[in-house]
């Protein structure tokens, strides 16, 4: 049995003020192909597949596209995600299973499995578990409210289904099924960035790898880098990440997808295949002079850029310029080096409560400028402060 693991795609997110949308239908476009190419069995995706409860409309016409480009390969099986709403997501479900597109966005689906015959023979049972917000779902779970009760009590019911399926087919010598669990959620251990949304809202965030055991692996969305948690003599539990970088947090991220081989016994083989990159991600540092100079950053310049500037004084149309020759500049920020040095924040050099207030003026000039201030700044800060104290005096 051969599956193809990913998550988070966040159609219709932008990266600061730059829309990714194609870069995002370049990423789908690879995936049909390559689901084609390596003879998948299934695609499971898990979760996040919008970037918001109500996505755009690029975001719905990109999913529809996607979806029919993948079905054509192979079945496919979506669960929401934080991000997306389980109704929208999940609208038209027996509709689209019938055409061997499975939506699990509901508490009641949670034990309904997908059953899938490898090219190979073997069997699978696949299992959806959406995104559980504690308060919303925990009453129909009858869990606590905690991310780990709902998990639990959500897998009580992939181990029930399960084991009748073991069952039956013990008793009719068919093939017993292997399985696979797909959940969004936020397993204890994971390395997280920026760009997931806190799922602490609603109970104590995370959750053991523990509460999966009983099946063969387990296709996790949510955490942006792709990892394998931790988890002995359980599943192999693990995030397939997302397929493109949506913070700078993400530049160091190798983004993949994971194809996934399941033999009769259960065993499990992972290949990381890397994801196509439209534009890499770079943070570059240094006074502005040399960053729109200095050779070394030729290779950067089509890239996204984050720039932080440490020129003792903070330059004027900083992005203006940074754009003349790093066309995709989106984020730039100024922190002041004198001496090769941070210059030290103002809240540490100057205490607004025993300070005169001309002291905390020349202080903000200084933290402003990133260098001492000049006599002639101390003078004009000077006669400000005393211009305040005559008319509070004659008013």
């Amino acid at each position: 049995m051969r599956l193809l693991h990913t998550s988070d795609w966040h159609l219709g997110r932008w990266l600061m003020t730059a829309s990714l949308v194609e870069h995002q239908r370049a990423f789908l476009g690879w995936l049909a192909d390559l689901a084609d190419e390596r003879s998948v069995d299934a695609i499971l995706v898990s979760g996040d597949v919008y970037d918001r409860a109500i996505p755009s409309v690029d975001a719905v016409r990109l999913l529809e596209a996607a979806l029919v480009d993948l079905v054509g390969v192979c079945p496919v099986i979506l669960i929401s995600g934080n991000h997306d709403s389980p109704t929208r997501l999940g609208f038209g479900g027996p509709l689209l299973e019938s055409l061997a597109i499975h939506l699990r966005s509901s508490v009641d689906d949670i034990g309904r499995a997908i059953e899938i015959v490898g090219s190979d023979g073997v069997t699978v049972a696949v299992y959806g578990i959406p995104y559980l917000e504690p308060e919303v779902t925990r009453g129909q779970l009858g869990a606590e409210k905690s991310h780990e009760a709902v998990l639990t009590a959500a897998m009580e019911r992939v181990r029930d289904d399960l084991s009748t399926r073991r069952e039956h087919a013990t008793t009719t010598g068919a093939p017993i099924p292997r399985a696979v669990v797909l959940s969004h959620c936020f397993i204890r251990g994971g390395s997280v960035s920026d760009s997931e949304r806190d799922v602490s809202v609603g109970g104590i965030a995370d959750a053991p790898a523990t509460v999966f055991h009983g099946v063969d692996y387990v296709a996790l969305g949510h955490l942006h880098g792709p990892q394998e948690i931790a988890n002995p003599g359980g599943p192999l539990v693990r995030y397939s990440g997302s397929p493109i970088a949506y913070s700078f947090s993400e530049e160091s991220h190798t983004k993949s997808v994971a194809i996934v081989d399941i033999d009769a016994q259960g065993h499990v083989i992972v290949d990381e295949v890397a994801a196509p990159v439209p534009r890499p991600l770079t943070t570059i540092t240094g006074d502005l002079g040399d960053l729109l100079t200095d050779a070394r950053l030729d290779e950067v310049e089509d890239h996204w850029i984050r720039a932080v500037v440490t020129d003792p004084r903070r330059p004027e149309n900083a992005m203006d310029r940074l754009r003349s020759r790093f066309a995709n500049a989106i984020e730039l920020s100024w922190v002041a080096h004198v001496d090769g040095q941070p210059v030290v924040a103002i809240d540490r050099r100057v205490d607004p409560v025993t300070a005169t207030p001309v002291e905390v003026v020349v202080g903000f000039i200084e933290h402003v400028t990133g260098q001492p201030a000049s006599e002639e700044e101390r003078r004009l800060a000077d006669e400000a402060v005393e211009r305040v104290r005559i008319m509070e005096t004659s008013s």
